[in-house]
């Protein structure tokens, strides 16, 4: 399927939501903090993913990815 908008991609959009539901999972793999919520911004381009964290002392750390697809390639 061709991509026809790219600000934001419906497949960008798409990975963000499919991580969403992962956080169980994810929490499951990281030993040092535990995943207290998650919010998405996907108005913008390249969609991104906040994760609340706190770890074992009760600090608390955020990460943030981003939901980037390339352009299509045609070969």
């Amino acid at each position: 399927m061709k991509t026809v908008s790219y600000n934001p991609s419906s497949l960008e959009l798409e990975f963000a939501n499919a991580i969403l539901t992962l956080q169980e999972e994810i929490n499951k793999n990281i030993n040092s903090n535990q995943i207290v919520k998650i919010e998405k911004n996907g108005e913008e381009d390249n969609p991104s993913l906040v994760f609340f964290l706190e770890d074992h002392d009760g600090d608390k750390h955020e990460v943030v990815m981003r939901v980037i697809q390339r352009v299509d390639k045609h070969d």
